[in-house]
């Protein structure tokens, strides 16, 4: 299991996300908590917001706590809006272009979960990818896969439905030619403007999702697991959650893939 961490607020350094509280995503990458795996050290991400439509990225494939160019960019960039991934590969290369977030346009998108049994028939799920976008599909990952054909069921017009679609189409497959748990999944995609996020299983073992607004920062943080051992206030998004961040505000609506699965 992965381990994840995204903002949407007043712009801040990277830093006072991903490396400065006491549970920060660099130390989860070390010793998670609240996941299978403590250690995070097959690569790792960032995808942030700026002047410009398209995000930056930055994506390699050290560990996170031993990348010296990663403590120099969170320290000197800002941004109101961005994403940051610790990778713990569930099979595919530690490569950099497998590393999270995944981006398209003005999307990215990070995943935390798995997808059983996608080796089996990951050529099935390759077919989901219609021509117009196989291009963009540069690693191997069953998550870089998802955010691809939710691309194609419609992203941009309606995030969550798009999600679903592709969320049960992939399911269908593990249901019936790859094996339990068929999908856990927590994801972070932004188009820019807000932060959506979600948290969903196939089981009741859906991987750890929080949020937590920060009066300081005037921000939000959307995490794994909480950044610091003394703030009590982070709350737990439910399974099968779609979220909502924009501004302050948060919206929280069902997660449901299983309405489409017919269709999948």
């Amino acid at each position: 299991m992965c381990r994840w961490a995204a903002y949407i607020g007043k712009p801040i350094f990277l830093e006072e996300i991903v490396s400065k509280p006491g549970h920060s995503l660099i130390h989860q990458s070390q010793c998670a908590t609240q996941c299978h795996t403590a250690i995070n050290a097959d690569g790792f991400g960032l995808a942030w917001y700026g002047d410009r439509a398209e995000p930056g990225l930055y994506r390699d494939v050290m560990p996170a706590w031993s990348d010296p160019n990663l403590k120099s960019l969170t320290a000197t960039v800002k941004s109101g809006l961005f994403l940051a991934h610790v990778r713990a590969s569930t099979g595919t290369a530690t490569s950099r272009n497998n590393c999270h977030p995944f981006t398209h346009g003005h999307w990215s998108f990070m995943h935390n979960g798995q997808i059983g049994g996608y080796e089996q028939f990951r050529r099935a799920g390759e077919m989901m990818i219609p021509d117009s976008l196989y291009p963009e599909r540069k690693g191997a990952t069953d998550s870089e896969a998802l955010f691809l054909v939710a691309l194609a069921e419609g992203l941009e017009a309606d995030p969550r439905a798009a999600l679903e679609r592709a969320t049960a189409r992939l399911e269908a497959l593990s249901r019936e030619r790859g094996h339990t748990p068929h999908m856990r999944l927590t994801a972070a995609l932004s188009d820019g403007a807000r932060l959506y996020a979600v948290r969903y299983a196939s089981d009741d073992q859906a991987p750890s999702l929080y949020h937590r607004w920060s009066d300081t920062r005037r921000g939000r943080a959307v995490v794994s697991e909480p950044l610091e051992d003394d703030e009590g206030d982070w709350e737990e998004i439910p399974a099968g959650s779609f979220c909502i961040f924009d501004g302050k505000s948060v919206s929280i609506e069902p997660f449901a893939p299983a309405q489409w699965a017919a269709a999948a």
